[in-house]
Order: C-alpha cells, then sequence, then structure tokens
C-alpha cells in the first residue's frame, strides 16, 4: 500500500516534518469521520514550492465513518483533480479557512454537501480535508448527532489552529477509541453536559444508575471505582476533570471501563473537553486469565524439573550400589541426559514467555559436561556465536544432542595430553547450526554412524531426524573430529 510520500515524491513542497503531521492526523482522523457522520479525504497541491499556485491536487487518504454510510463505493486514494476544478478545496487553501456554508450537489443516488478544512503547520496550509454528508441526513438531526456535529465542529477549528492532532499523544490512541462505543461531553469545569446512550449503558454497568447530565464525571467515577486514593497518584476525579489528555481505568464488580479524555481548545482556552469509553470488561478478564495460565504453566515447568531431579538422584544412588561397572556407567549417562531435559524445564519455569533462552541453557550444559571429565583442568574451550530463544519443541532434543556431542567429544579427548573442545553456534536465515569439535584421537577407519553400536550417537541421529527435522554429520580429519548439526528453526 503506498503511503503519502509515495504520492507527493517529488509533485509536492511539503518537507518530511509536514508529510509527518499529515500522518499523525489520519492516524487519529476516524474520531473526525465518526463524529462528522461523513467521509473525509486528505488533498495535498500539487505545486513546486508554497509560493507558487498548485496545478492541482492529489488525494493521499480517504477515511470512511463507522455511524453512517459511505458515499463513496471506491477509495479516492490516488486520484488528481486539477486547481480550479473544486472551488471550495482552493477557498480553503488560498484563504486559510473553514468553508462550511456551500450549496449540497447530487452525486449519483445522493445530494452530497461538502466542507473543507484547511490542515495548517506553522501558520502554512500544507493541505486539505474534504468532508462529505448526505444532505437528507441532516435534515432532522437527532441529540445525538447534534452534539456530534458541534464537537466535531470544535474540533476541526483545532486542525485549523494548528493544535489537533494531540501533540504527543503516544499511547493515548492504542488501541483507538471509538465514538460508537460511548461518548461524554464535559464543559470547562468537568461537568457532563452530554452523554451518548452506550456511555450510558457503561456507566450503568459500573453500578450508575441516574442521569450523567448536570454531574462532574470524575467525581461520578471516583465514587464507583475500587480505588483508594494515594497521596503520590492523580486520583480518578481529576484524570477525568477533562483539563488534559488522560487514560483512566475503572472497574468494579460490575465491570471495567476505559476512559480516554481529549480537551477541546479555542484560541488556546479550554472549552470543555470529549471523553470516548470503552467497555474492556472481558479483554482484562482474558489477561487475567492468560496470567495465570502462565503462572501455571511455569509452576508446571518448575515441578518437572523437581521430578526429573528426583529421578536423577535415584539412579546415582542406585548406580552407587551396583558392582558391574557397565550398569553403574549406564545409569550415569542416564542421569547425565536427565539432566539435559532438567535444565531446560528449569529455564521455562523463571521465562516471562513461552521460548527458551537457550544460550544460558548452553552455558549450564557445558559446565554440567565438565564437572564430569576427570581431567577438567587439561581443557580448552573455545565457543562462538549465540542461537537466542528457542521453541521447547526444539530445546529440549536440542540439549540432548549437544550433551551426547560434547560427552562423546570429551570421550575421545581422554587418550591425548590436551583437548580443545569447540563449540561453535551460528543461524542463518530460519536454518540453525551447531558444531562441536574437538582434537582428540578422531574417528575409527570406515566409521559409519548410522551403524554405530554407540547407544549416545544412536540418541542423537534419532533426535536430530525425527524431532529437529535436521541432518548430522560427522568429519574427521588429521587435526579435529567435527559433529556438524543442521537444523530448521520453525
Amino acid at each position: 500500500m503506498a503511503s503519502i510520500e509515495d504520492y507527493v515524491k517529488e509533485r509536492s513542497a511539503l518537507s518530511p516534518i509536514q508529510i509527518h503531521r499529515l500522518r499523525e492526523l489520519t492516524a487519529d482522523w476516524q474520531l473526525l469521520s465518526d463524529l462528522s457522520f461523513a467521509d473525509l479525504i486528505l488533498w495535498v497541491p500539487l505545486r513546486k514550492n508554497f509560493k507558487s499556485w498548485p496545478t492541482g491536487y492529489i488525494a493521499v487518504a480517504h477515511i470512511r465513518p463507522t455511524t453512517s454510510a459511505t458515499l463513496f463505493a471506491h477509495d479516492v486514494i490516488g486520484k488528481e483533480i486539477a486547481y480550479g476544478s473544486r472551488p471550495h478545496i482552493d477557498h480553503a487553501l488560498a484563504g486559510a479557512e473553514i468553508v462550511r456554508d456551500t450549496q449540497p450537489e447530487q452525486v449519483g443516488e445522493h445530494l452530497v454537501k461538502e466542507e473543507t478544512i484547511p490542515v495548517i503547520l506553522d501558520e502554512t496550509v500544507i493541505a486539505v480535508i474534504s468532508r462529505h454528508r448526505d444532505s437528507e441526513l441532516m435534515r432532522q438531526p437527532s441529540r445525538l448527532e447534534l452534539n456530534y456535529r458541534e464537537i466535531a465542529h470544535n474540533l476541526y477549528r483545532m486542525i485549523l489552529e494548528g493544535t489537533f492532532p494531540y501533540p504527543d499523544a503516544g499511547s493515548l490512541f492504542d488501541p483507538t477509541p471509538r465514538v460508537g462505543d460511548g461518548l461524554i461531553r464535559l464543559d470547562v469545569n468537568g461537568v457532563a453536559s452530554y452523554a451518548s446512550p452506550n456511555a450510558k449503558s457503561a456507566l450503568s454497568r459500573l453500578g450508575w444508575m441516574s442521569d450523567i447530565e448536570g454531574h462532574k464525571l470524575g467525581d461520578v467515577a471516583q465514587s464507583l471505582a475500587n480505588v483508594r486514593p494515594d497521596a503520590h497518584e492523580e486520583t480518578v476525579a481529576f484524570g477525568l476533570a477533562g483539563k488534559s489528555m488522560k487514560r483512566v481505568e475503572i472497574e468494579n464488580i460490575g465491570g471495567t471501563i476505559d476512559f480516554t479524555v481529549l480537551p477541546l481548545l479555542q484560541s488556546g482556552d479550554r472549552i470543555g473537553a470529549i471523553v470516548l469509553l470503552n467497555n474492556v470488561t472481558e479483554l482484562r478478564r482474558r489477561e487475567r486469565e492468560l496470567v495465570t495460565k502462565d503462572a501455571t504453566i511455569r509452576e508446571i515447568h518448575h515441578r518437572v524439573k523437581n521430578n526429573l531431579q528426583t529421578v536423577s538422584a535415584l539412579l546415582r544412588l542406585q548406580a552407587r550400589r551396583i558392582d558391574d561397572p557397565g550398569a553403574s556407567a549406564a545409569l550415569n549417562e542416564a542421569v547425565r541426559r536427565i539432566a539435559s531435559i532438567a535444565l531446560v524445564h528449569e529455564t521455562l519455569s523463571s521465562s516471562r514467555d513461552s521460548s527458551v533462552a537457550f544460550d544460558d541453557v548452553l552455558d549450564s550444559l557445558v559446565s554440567h559436561a565438565l564437572e564430569l571429565s576427570p581431567r577438567m583442568s587439561e581443557l580448552t574451550i573455545e565457543r562462538t556465536g549465540l542461537l537466542g530463544s528457542l521453541e521447547p519443541r526444539i530445546a529440549t532434543p536440542l540439549a540432548l544432542v549437544i550433551t551426547e556431542l560434547i560427552h562423546n567429544a570429551l570421550e575421545h579427548g581422554l587418550a591425548t595430553e590436551g583437548l580443545t573442545l569447540g563449540i561453535h553456534l551460528s543461524t542463518s536465515g530460519s536454518e540453525l547450526s551447531v558444531t562441536i569439535s574437538d582434537d582428540g584421537v578422531g574417528l575409527p577407519e570406515g566409521f559409519d554412524i548410522a551403524t554405530s553400536p554407540n547407544l549416545g550417537l544412536q540418541i542423537v541421529r534419532t533426535l536430530t531426524e525425527n524431532e529437529l527435522r535436521g541432518t548430522l554429520s560427522l568429519i574427521s580429519d588429521e587435526n579435529e573430529t567435527k559433529a556438524i548439526l543442521t537444523f530448521p528453526n520453525v
């Protein structure tokens, strides 16, 4: 989808700062469209500089109202018009003033009234908004429509004065509040002068059964909220007084309502405010469920880790009581493998999400393997690269595979004076690679991993092919032996 920059590139005098202002406007102008019950189109003059008359205009944005039917079957974005073909737009551009008193014109099946609003930044008109409404729907407006239109006129004046969109709104409009979810109009003292039916319904859910009009919204909300005012924090009443942009959330046994406060300004003075309400009861309930679920999952991983450590301890005790060296060694190998799985669950039990910080797991795997080596002081470790966070589905078998490969490398080096163990990690797109190398005695002549009776290598090959869906190759020369594992991170 093309951006504003794409449409005006080398055809407009707009600076990056001015284009950014238009992006801010179009990010927030669903509010304007809904309050106006109108389609809005943003026109940028086509000219080389601000001293010359434009040759025409190009539509760079188009928004439809959610409070009424659109008058355009198709977007007009990218459409160009010649200068002089739309006098209202020319008038708004040249006069830097809102053009409202226009005559409706027949457009298809509708009698459409067009009004135009100049977009001003630093006393310069940088674009023009055309507002298109069905004049038939304006003949007998309801009280809701009258209030919405008056508020819209206030906001359009703020565009003219350069005070809308609100500067530094940040996350205030994330997610963007919707007019249809509920609106309350406040006077300069924070007293509600109008409340939409949906706004009244939201307040009744919190327990306010009287008419809100004539009451200070902040005092009403404060009485309904399950909060204890803190001397170091702004109270709910202050936040909903309408003096500044605020986002306040009220929760009690009836539900959770989000309030977005937007001051209305005129010539730099505050003349009132609007408050948009959003019932977020179900959203907050789901968030709490997710928090509870995450805590439960972490507790499960913690208990699995503890159970695996108990199994390891039992096997270790059993190994000490067995006289057969082969059986004792087999049990100790089982202890080592179980410990690798336990490390993954230990990481998951402390993680804030469902991923495994595998580089931390690898640190523990290497430390654990070295502790079991009888000649740890003679070992040199060379480690490069990182793997980052992995899914548990990948992390658990990978931990076992690396444990076996490291153990295998250490066994090969026992017959040498010293041993250098290399651990090299790399990522390329969605493919991960792990290389375990050693400069020990190397592989026996004619070695084939597919036919090797070594249980550890059989485990490695099975996990690599079935769980990691990767490949494993063993390469040996006179200098070193490498086990190269590659697998997709999907």
